[in-house]
């Protein structure tokens, strides 16, 4: 081979997600596009809210001199200073524009961060199941990812995570509301898990971070909220993109914001910064910036993400599925009829409904749907999803 070997192992293990995607458009190319269930990707389908629309028409017509020219490697002022206000409200905490770093998003976010923090060798812990690209990130940079269980809910398990801190931990890694579960989890279990670092990093002698990838926050339902991490643990630091709760992945627009209170702040901050230029970032797209300076608090309609939510629920209960019901994201992890839950997964490819293994992350006896589709996709898949439910049930039987 002429690739790296570590490239051509992780090519070998990559993930599912991307393989259920391209299998779906081969079947879609195959079958046609509205025969195709594809729940394989996190891909929102709802349109951009009209004000993105609108500031993007008028930041691409400004002819304002420099708009196109080099920013500090942390992005505009003036954009950080709306991020931080609005921030500031949501964590409950007086956040100002030094601590955010505009990013290309919350996957360029997690690198600036990992980057800045790990030494070859470092731990990161995270509870499963868990987004599958974590590893890679952690890889990345020297360190080592660990994951802990979370609870049979899915809610987070402090006392997996205590268990699982050695000398070597260097962060543990949340994401909340949850990618594969839609968990969110409660303020008391944050409050515990900021209690339990504080005291391992006194006894170890060594700064335990807690990193919070949030690209979900604003898309929970039932009138839940999100708890703010701030307030739980000093030394904390956020990782979130735009790309969900307004529709727009591809632009690659988000940000990083410290605690104010982070022991190590200005350490942390020039280290953030350098890494965001040395990894290649040099600095977030600046029409983006621009543009989502003033999108604070705006999102999408959540409602219709709710209204998905319930059809699917729903619909797979009167089959006989059983799952938590999840309180964010647009993503449901129900139990397979049997352990294998790949096999489970092909057979539902026969019926053309695409979803992902749990094993890919972390969950195995699981699949995951991502419902950020059409409700006309949900609503006819559910005969299919019936059809295999009834299969497995009745091999079982003759067993």
């Amino acid at each position: 081979m002429t690739i790296a070997k570590k490239i051509e192992i992780m090519l070998s293990g990559s993930s599912w997600i991307r393989k259920m995607f391209e299998e779906g458009t081969r079947l879609k190319a195959e079958h046609g596009a509205e025969n195709v269930y594809d729940f394989s990707l996190g891909n929102p389908n709802l349109p951009p809210p009209d004000k993105f629309n609108e500031a993007l028409k008028d930041m691409a017509n400004s002819m304002e001199s420099g708009v196109h020219a080099y920013m500090p490697n942390i992005g505009y002022p003036h954009v950080r200073r709306s991020v931080a206000d609005y921030l500031s409200m949501q964590q409950q905490a007086r956040i100002s524009e030094k601590e955010v770093i505009m990013t290309c998003g919350a996957a360029g976010g997690l690198n600036v961060i990992l980057k800045a923090i790990l030494d070859p060798g470092d731990e990161v812990i995270t509870p499963a199941p868990y987004f599958v690209e974590y590893k890679f990130y952690v890889d990345n940079h020297g360190g080592l990812l660990k994951t802990v269980p979370a609870k049979p809910d899915f809610s987070l398990d402090p006392d997996a995570v205590s268990s699982a801190i050695t000398e070597k931990t260097k962060a543990v890694l949340i994401n909340s509301p949850n990618n594969p579960t839609g968990q969110v989890y409660s303020k008391e279990s944050l409050d515990e898990l900021g209690v339990l670092l504080k005291d391992k990093s006194k006894e170890l002698n060594r700064t335990i971070y807690l990193i919070s990838d949030e690209p979900y926050r604003k898309i929970v339902y039932d009138g839940l909220e999100v708890p703010g991490i701030f307030t739980s643990y000093n030394e904390s630091i956020i990782a979130t993109s735009y790309s969900k709760d307004i529709s727009i992945p591809g632009e690659r627009i988000g940000f990083i914001a410290l605690n104010p209170k982070a022991f190590f702040k200005n350490d942390l901050l020039e280290g953030m910064a350098l890494a965001n230029r040395i990894l290649g970032f040099v600095n977030a797209p600046a029409l983006m910036q621009r543009v989502i300076a003033s999108m604070q608090g705006i999102s999408v309609d959540i409602s219709k993400y709710a209204t998905k939510r319930d059809l699917l629920c729903k619909g797979l209960a009167d089959c006989g599925y059983e799952f938590v019901r999840p309180s964010g994201a647009f993503y449901l992890f129900p139990k397979t009829p049997v352990p294998d839950d790949v096999k489970f997964v092909r057979a539902l490819q026969e019926e053309l409904i695409l979803v992902v293994p749990g094993s890919g992350f972390g969950g195995p006896g699981h699949f995951r749907i991502a419902f950020c589709v059409d409700d006309k996709t949900i609503i006819n898949s559910i005969s299919g999803f019936k059809k295999v439910m009834e299969k497995f049930r009745q091999e079982r039987g003759t067993e």
